[in-house]
């Protein structure tokens, strides 16, 4: 589990010390404070310095698809970095109670490309199409001195990888909401079904939906989807049974699917009303449990906060609420006396 985190050049963050996390965190603060920038900083450590991240959808932000290659670096490398200024290196930095100390460190190295002809008549070779090229470079050095370097380059129309063999401390789960995968929760459904846990889901999903009986893994509409049966004469698709049932599941999931690892999920209360979130803390609380899973949320909500506070006490989870002043972050960490303060006072903690 993550104890403690440092963040440096990323995004929004010039600088972001946080000095206690534990199981469960809930991350509050105003649009732009870096809640959303906070998991992605966290979902790059446990990826030990795998270049892939830098064109990843999840860090991107699913501009990726609308940018033409060329110009990756400009759109989305650029903004990794705090105040667009590339001559920083970011720095992610951890201390995890198994591992120790873990550290990324991702630069922007500017390399000089020349193309030669040679002409064959005089056998003399000249340079011409001089042109500049951006680099990612990340090194990483985690557990048991275990150190990794990799770089990612744009090459004509393309990127070139070159990357050292990674050996992941701990898995991480990304699960934002302007990313809905329906076949992703239905392959993940299959895997806890083959261990034998598909109940987890099943239970929580009751949560919302009494009638439920069972859930399964189908691909009777061409894709893989997630399908239940509430007692009518066919299985209905959990999608069209609402946005709520979806998302406890997608929760449940992601927890399953990052034993022994971090889930991220960013703005954790769309789509469920604010009646039954104390319920889904409970599901969330009793599944990070059973899998070993530490759980890192973000939320806009009040409602989501109380709700947390009624479901796990105050004891149960850690309240952090980013601010920003100026090119200044700071994390203010609520512990169980203060959270029991706000919620009794309805102080704005959000």
């Amino acid at each position: 589990m993550l104890e403690r985190l440092h963040i440096r050049n990323y995004r929004v963050f010039n600088e972001l010390k946080i000095d206690q996390l534990s199981r469960i965190n809930l991350i509050a603060g105003k649009n732009n404070s870096g809640k959303t920038s906070l998991l992605e900083a966290i979902f790059l450590l446990a990826g030990a310095g795998e270049t892939r991240a830098a064109v990843n959808a999840h860090i991107n932000r699913g501009l990726a698809s609308n940018v033409a290659p060329g110009l990756i670096d400009v759109t989305f490398w650029r903004p990794m970095f705090s105040g667009l200024d590339m001559s920083k290196a970011i720095e992610i930095t951890a201390h995890h109670n198994q591992f120790g100390k873990l550290n990324l460190k991702i630069a922007s190295k500017r390399a000089q490309t020349t193309e030669i002809s040679l002409d064959r008549t005089t056998e003399e070779a000249s340079a011409t199409n001089l042109s500049d090229m951006r680099s990612l470079v990340f090194h990483y050095n985690g557990p048991d001195d275990q150190q990794v370097e990799g770089q990612i380059s744009m090459k004509g129309q393309g990127i070139e990888v070159r990357q050292d063999e990674i050996d992941f401390p701990f898995i991480a789960t990304l699960l934002l909401s302007r990313f809905e995968n329906l076949q992703e929760d239905a392959r993940r459904l299959a895997l806890l079904r083959k261990a034998k846990l598909g109940h987890f889901v099943l239970e929580a999903l009751r949560v919302i939906e009494p009638r439920l009986q069972s859930v399964e893994d189908n691909s009777a509409s061409g894709v893989p989807m997630i399908w239940g049966d509430i007692g009518l004469s066919e299985l209905i698709p959990l999608p069209v049974m609402g946005e709520g049932l979806t998302r406890i599941a997608r929760l449940v999931l992601g927890i399953a699917s990052a034993m022994d690892g971090v889930v991220l999920v960013d703005e954790i209360e769309n789509g469920l009303h604010h009646s039954i979130l104390p319920k889904v803390w409970q599901v969330v609380d009793t599944a990070a449990k059973q899998f070993n899973t530490q759980i890192f949320a973000t939320t806009h909500s009040f409602e989501c906060i109380e709700a947390a506070h009624e479901a796990l006490g105050a004891d149960g989870f850690l309240l952090h609420r980013l601010e920003v002043s100026g090119t200044e972050n700071r994390c203010v960490t609520y512990e169980s006396e203060a959270i029991s303060a706000a919620m009794r006072h309805y102080m704005e903690v959000r």
